[in-house]
Formats: C-alpha cells, sequence, structure tokens
C-alpha cells in the first residue's frame, strides 16, 4: 500500500559545449541521409525508406536546434552583461 518516495537530488547541469554537441548531431544525420540516397531503391523494396526520412528529419530538427541554442547563448550572454553592470 505505502511505496515510500525516496527524493534524490537535481543532477548538476550540463556545461560542455552545447553548441559544438548540435551542430556535430546535425551534421550526423545529414550524413547519414546522403549515405541512403543510393540505396532509396532497396529501401523502397524492402519498406525501410522511414530510415531515410528518419535521418532527413534528424537533420531538419538539428538546424532548429542549433537556431534556438545560438539565440540561447545570445541571451545568456545579454543576461550575464546586464548582471555584471548592475553588480557594478
Amino acid at each position: 500500500m505505502g511505496k515510500k518516495a525516496y527524493r534524490h537530488p537535481a543532477p548538476e547541469p550540463f556545461e560542455g559545449d552545447i553548441m559544438a554537441v548540435t551542430v556535430g548531431g546535425t551534421v550526423l544525420w545529414f550524413v547519414l541521409f546522403l549515405v541512403q540516397l543510393p540505396f532509396v531503391g532497396w529501401l523502397d523494396d524492402h519498406d525501410r525508406m522511414w530510415w531515410l526520412w528518419t535521418c532527413l528529419a534528424g537533420a531538419g530538427l538539428g538546424l532548429l536546434g542549433i537556431w534556438y541554442v545560438r539565440r540561447r547563448e545570445a541571451a545568456l550572454a545579454r543576461g550575464g552583461r546586464a548582471g555584471a553592470e548592475s553588480n557594478t
């Protein structure tokens, strides 16, 4: 009847190079899309066309991710400048 709820502290946020990860993932998805293009006939014959479209969707979403990360980093930089100026 009574399950104990265990609370764990939240993990620290990722502090790596987010832009490099986003660009790398986007390039990887697009390269996978290009690699599959010569095999469109085989993919279609074996009901695997979704592989091709998944890679294209990954590349497209990666482009949106790059746009988002650039805007986020610019906003954080503006916020950091504003915070530093108000502290002086």
